[in-house]
């Protein structure tokens, strides 16, 4: 049931870097209880379109739907927090401690918990009390001044580099590498997740360039990565589709020249930048005589470095995403897998997406509540 089989994850619902975080725990086996909001009809909180199912981000989980305004409430909370190894939180910094859940209050019940914090701007820091979004923390990074192509404004990669890259899967690694810790010193910890500083850390490679000289920092669509190669592109085809190539190693790139049919001694000079706009256009030129799928024919499955650009609509029929599993359906819906894969612990979907609260009594129950417990809740309002 994947690697993580047996860790007990306290996950305070939100949106976004938080609960791909906690998917991913979930997918590697992690036993994830998710902290839901509860609505005054007592059904707990609504999904968009009326379906939980489709809310693919919070999968394999059981959700709990609580009044955090109840004090006992947040006594639940602390009371599952003794026994569970990980608590993860997206709010501004001060709201859980304000809410009396953050790190002290936590941490006096069970010093071995993993605290995750998620933010966009981190725990301190001029920008920290204030809102924002994915787009935001990718700018100050320095990400998204390089997304794009040159003479054009900087354009967004929707929300992959900083909720996802830059903060959930980071949140992830994190708690992964304090558990291990953890395991050591019998000591829990904090995880200060930033996107900001997630975001910048995924910029690493291009940083190390840019001090090399090897990269223009204040000019975007004029480098080897980022649309300013030839050899590094997306072209349209005959059909008004794309086609990607990466041929960058000096022998992917004579196979490019090979395949695509162009003057092998005009394009020989790969590495000069003041003919890479005209490489460039002759090679826009190529690519439309053909179909996308004629050039498939040519260039796929072999060195070139070269995929079809597929639409979400088409990646579960390529045959080496069916191969591998790298589509699933969960509960009638079509998303990704669990990664990355495992030989022996081999992580899955333990359960579909939940509506708010569908799992109240049994995930009490599982963390120690009697019914009398519960019961009181109930009589409470707090669940």
């Amino acid at each position: 049931m994947g690697p993580l089989q047996g860790v007990k994850v306290i996950e305070i619902a939100g949106i976004g870097p938080g609960p791909f975080c906690a998917m991913m725990l979930a997918d590697m086996g992690a036993d994830v209880i998710r902290i839901d909001r509860k609505d005054p009809s007592g059904r707990g909180g609504t999904t968009a379109g009326g379906n939980a199912r489709f809310d693919v981000l919070n999968r394999g989980r059981r959700s709990l739907a609580l009044d955090l305004k109840k004090p006992e409430a947040i006594e639940t909370v602390l009371k599952l927090c003794e026994t569970a190894d990980v608590i993860t939180e997206g709010f501004r910094p001060g709201v859980m401690e304000r809410l009396g859940l953050g790190p002290d209050e936590v941490m006096k019940r069970n010093p071995k918990i993993i605290y995750g914090r998620m933010t966009g701007w981190g725990q301190e820091g001029p920008y920290a009390p204030v809102a924002g979004h994915d787009i935001n923390y990718i700018a100050l990074s320095g990400v998204l001044h390089a997304l794009g192509r040159e003479d054009s404004k900087p354009v967004p990669p929707m929300n992959l580099v900083g909720d996802f890259g830059g903060g959930g899967m980071m949140l992830a690694f994190g708690i992964a590498c304090a558990l291990i810790e953890a395991s050591k010193s019998g000591k829990g910890q904090v995880i200060d997740t930033a996107m900001v500083d997630g975001a910048a850390l995924l910029m690493a490679p291009m940083y190390g360039m840019q001090a090399m000289g090897r990269w223009n920092g204040d000019k975007r669509g004029v480098n080897i990565l980022d649309t300013g190669a030839h050899f590094y592109e997306v072209y349209e085809t005959k059909d008004g589709k794309y086609i990607s190539v990466g041929s960058i190693e000096p022998q992917f790139y004579k196979l490019l020249v090979e395949k695509s049919g162009i003057d092998a001694d005009v394009f020989s000079d790969q590495h000069n930048k003041d003919k890479w706009r005209g490489y460039k256009d002759t090679l826009t030129m190529v690519f439309k005589t053909k179909t996308r799928d004629e050039w498939c024919a040519i260039m796929e499955y072999t060195d070139v470095c070269f995929a079809p650009v597929l639409s979400m609509n088409e990646v579960h029929e390529h045959p080496h995403n069916k191969e591998r599993g790298t589509f699933i359906e969960v509960a009638g819906v079509r998303q990704p897998g669990p990664a990355p894969r495992f030989s022996r612990t081999k992580p899955q979907v333990q359960r579909p997406s939940p509506a708010p609260g569908e799992h109240n009594e049994e995930a009490l129950k599982a963390y120690g509540f009697s019914g009398a417990d519960i019961e009181k809740l109930k009589t409470a309002g707090a669940i």
